[in-house]
């Protein structure tokens, strides 16, 4: 059995956040284990409050992990502050297991999740510690200071986050305007590059989205598929997740983390190289 933890913030509405995470750990077949950094009040139509966890209390989480359990890979979403993600960085350098970071800033109602002073500490100490990096659009123009607006801009900002120190970037490009096609860049510091392109569904339901393909990265690489491969079935489980949503709640309602085990053979993308 394989072992996945997730450092993340809690989701009461349960689409996103840690919830999201177990969900998605639990239907890929690994067992899913969790650090807490904030406690969010919160559903489809939005944050109300955001309550942080004593750093103390986020390293007593984690070392009782590492003393008991042999992790097969790690995924952090909402983080909050400087002083969570040094304490996480700190930990990472000492254990060499595989780190994929979702650099969680805004919630989908347009709440902050990330404060800004925390970016360059996220910069410095924590993105060269990881495998992958999953950032959506406007968290690769924050992270990179760049504007992104077509694929020269998308492999210039791929270039500056891979100078950084991750061996992988993957930008997500869902907030792109083709009305056709969701297609993400995959970006590897050997020099490898390919996209992934799916069918784009008109739906609101698309709360917890970066969380769940992180999460379904981080359990793929858990179970020891090849990077490229892990990629590839993660973006067919948000695929199908956004395609069999559930219209749960008021607002942008939560994916289904429930469609991947049986809809799987169904799901096709589109690979390219990049050159």
């Amino acid at each position: 059995m394989h072992i996945v933890t997730t450092i993340a913030g809690s989701d009461s509405g349960g689409g996103a956040g840690i919830q999201a995470d177990l969900k998605t750990f639990q239907e890929l077949k690994v067992f899913g284990t969790s650090v807490i950094t904030a406690l969010t009040a919160q559903n489809t139509l939005g944050v109300s409050e955001v309550l942080p966890i004593d750093t103390k209390f986020i390293e007593k989480q984690f070392q009782a992990l590492l003393e008991d359990f042999s992790i097969s890979a790690l995924k952090t979403g909402m983080l909050f502050s400087s002083e969570i993600i040094q304490t996480i960085a700190n930990i990472m350098a000492d254990f060499d297991i595989p780190l994929i970071i979702d650099p969680v800033m805004i919630a989908k109602g347009g709440e902050s999740l990330l404060q800004q002073q925390a970016i360059e500490t996220m910069r410095c100490y924590l993105l060269p510690l990881a495998a992958v990096i999953t950032p959506n659009i406007p968290e690769a123009e924050v992270l990179t200071g760049k504007k992104i607006d077509d694929i020269a801009s998308i492999k210039q900002a791929a270039q500056t986050l891979l100078q950084l120190g991750t061996r992988c970037v993957v930008i997500k490009g869902g907030h792109l305007t083709d009305e056709n096609f969701a297609t993400d860049y995959v970006f590897f510091k050997d020099g490898r590059a390919f996209s992934m392109q799916t069918t784009r569904i008109a739906t609101k339901n698309t709360h917890g989205t970066g969380c769940t393909f992180s999460a379904a990265l981080a359990a793929f690489i858990g179970r020891e598929l090849p990077i490229d491969s892990a990629i590839v079935e993660a973006k067919k489980f948000i695929q199908l997740a956004i395609t069999h949503d559930l219209s749960i709640g008021n607002g942008h309602g939560p994916t289904n983390h429930f469609a991947y085990q049986k809809y799987k053979d169904s799901c096709e993308v589109t690979i390219h190289e990049l050159s």
